[in-house]
């Protein structure tokens, strides 16, 4: 009897292990902190607000400057047609000519040829141009039809003997006997850089009753021939390639 009651106990037993139940989950590891990746965000963080900071302040230190916009020939002007307002960073080494400089720098002249796109600074202009070795500046007062229209500085010319016959004393006898006169029409100076020359009004003209001074440079050689011609009124300019 005993046997039997201990068999009908455990009748109703599995066998099989024991299962979690249906909704139960193992438990998941704690994920692992980064403390480098957090400390380079915010490194990136602080560098990009370094940078924005850095710029701000620089715009603040930015002044406004001349700016050439068209090639100045050696003793010109600068004119409101050739230059322009830029801003530049200020920097105390640089001679920078500020804009509001510029009504006393139209009264400078370039002392050598300044090209076009570059920042003025206040060792391109002077009271005058720099003469080069060898060459030597003249000027000359030219009536209408002595020049061509619209002639300005940094023009290349050639300079004619004109208006005359241009014989002198000690001219040759030819072979007749009679003497040989110089022609009326002769080359001075085959080349020749316009330095200055006034600005001309509206539509360029000049009134006629009124002579045109216009300096030029010229071989030294050559000065004392282009002087004594202009002295009589009988120099023409004529442009010549090379401008």
């Amino acid at each position: 009897m005993k046997i039997q009651e201990r068999t009908g106990a455990g009748a109703g037993r599995s066998a099989a292990p024991a299962q979690p139940a249906v909704g139960d989950r193992l438990p998941t590891p704690p994920r692992e902190r980064k403390p480098a990746l957090a400390a380079l965000a915010v490194l990136l963080i602080l560098v990009g607000a370094l940078g924005a900071t850095m710029l701000v302040l620089q715009v603040g230190d930015r002044i406004e400057v001349v700016k050439v916009t068209e090639e100045i020939p050696a003793g010109q002007a600068v004119t409101n047609s050739n230059v322009t307002s830029v801003l530049v960073v200020e920097d105390p080494e640089i001679h920078y000519i500020e804009w509001t400089q510029l009504a006393a720098l139209k009264k400078l002249k370039a002392v050598s040829n300044i090209p076009k796109n570059v920042v003025a600074v206040g060792e391109m202009f002077g009271e005058g141009a720099k003469v080069p070795e060898g060459k030597a500046v003249v000027g000359l007062s030219l009536k209408e039809g002595q020049y061509p229209a619209g002639i300005k500085g940094g023009d290349t010319v050639a300079a004619y003997r004109v208006g005359g016959r241009g014989s002198s004393s000690g001219s040759d006898a030819d072979e007749d006997g009679g003497s040989t006169a110089g022609t009326s029409s002769s080359v001075i100076v085959e080349q020749a850089r316009v330095e200055s020359v006034p600005e001309q009004e509206g539509d360029g003209s000049i009134v006629s009753s009124a002579n045109l001074p216009v300096t030029l440079v010229v071989d030294s050689d050559r000065a004392a021939a282009l002087t004594q011609a202009a002295s009589n009124s009988e120099v023409a300019l004529v442009l010549v390639p090379g401008n």
